[in-house]
């Protein structure tokens, strides 16, 4: 079969993120070899960052490591020497041979093995522009230096993302507004249009816009295609996250792919691929 890099539906291409770098739905998460594979492939892949006690970003999503390392305690207290020494665990829970990487850990392999021109890694930060010092800043742009151009920063808070960014020559940004009073707001109000407008008003930068697959497809229910109000002012939409592959998610993913969605976030991209293309 094809790599699973993007699907076309009526001359529009729709990549297929491999969200947390997995390319099918059995793969351990943040293993440097998938992640290698998909950047050299030319695909867009995700991985998550979360601040660590030495003033740098570990390749993690929790903010405790018990439920995805071999570790124990908060992310934040622990030391990057002794983060580089836990194993990560499958999705059984069970430490598998890879260890937890650093965002500099990551940089040196792309480094070594240069991304296709297509490929585009998504640094999506777990935390907010609070947690953000001077010294993390340096680090993380310090770490990514000329690989910039294949790198989008993330995060549901823009500051966060446009302090990374501004450090960080050639960095895109990406905006999730699908967290915190925003999404609260939309489920009460329904507004579709402002919760778009908000969005477009806070992060008017960035080159992608996040959503939640479901947002989206409320959206187009109610009758607003929030895909074409953020196309329309020149941004990119993700929908996120399509878990698994089954007769329901092929049919929203196909509905995503007739709105003409940009790139869509999945842990099954390989799957995702056969069930769209039997």
């Amino acid at each position: 079969m094809a790599d699973p890099l993007y699907v076309e539906r009526n001359g529009h291409r729709t990549w297929l993120k491999w969200h947390r770098g997995r390319r099918k739905a059995s793969d351990p998460v943040f293993t440097g070899t998938r992640i290698i594979e998909a950047m050299q492939l030319g695909a867009s892949v995700e991985v998550d960052l979360v601040l660590h006690a030495d003033h740098g970003c570990a390749i993690l999503h929790d903010l405790v490591l018990e439920r995805e390392t071999t570790g124990t305690g908060p992310v934040a207290m622990a030391r990057a020497d002794d983060l580089r020494q836990l194993h990560l665990r499958g999705e059984d829970g069970q430490p598998i041979a890879d260890k937890v990487m650093l965002l500099e850990d990551l940089c040196i392999l792309l480094a070594q093995q240069q991304p296709h021109p297509d490929a585009l890694l998504q640094l999506d930060f777990k935390q907010d522009s609070a947690a953000l010092d001077a010294p993390t800043i340096a680090s993380f742009a310090n770490s990514i230096g000329a690989l910039a151009p294949h790198m989008i920063v993330s995060c549901g808070d823009a500051e966060a993302v446009e302090r990374l960014a501004t450090a960080t020559p050639g960095l895109r940004r990406g905006y999730d507004p699908c967290y915190g009073a925003s999404l609260e707001r939309l489920k009460a109000s329904g507004d579709f249009a402002r919760f778009a407008a908000d969005a477009l008003a806070t992060a008017p930068q960035a080159d992608l816009i996040y959503l939640h697959y479901e947002i989206v497809l409320e959206a187009d229910r109610n009758g607003y295609d929030i895909i074409a109000a953020f196309q329309a002012a020149g941004h990119r939409v993700d929908a996120w996250t399509i878990r698994s592959v089954t007769p329901t998610t092929v049919s929203q993913v196909e509905r995503l792919l007739a709105l003409n969605v940009d790139q869509i976030t999945t842990d099954d991209p390989e799957g995702l691929t056969m069930a769209l293309n039997p």
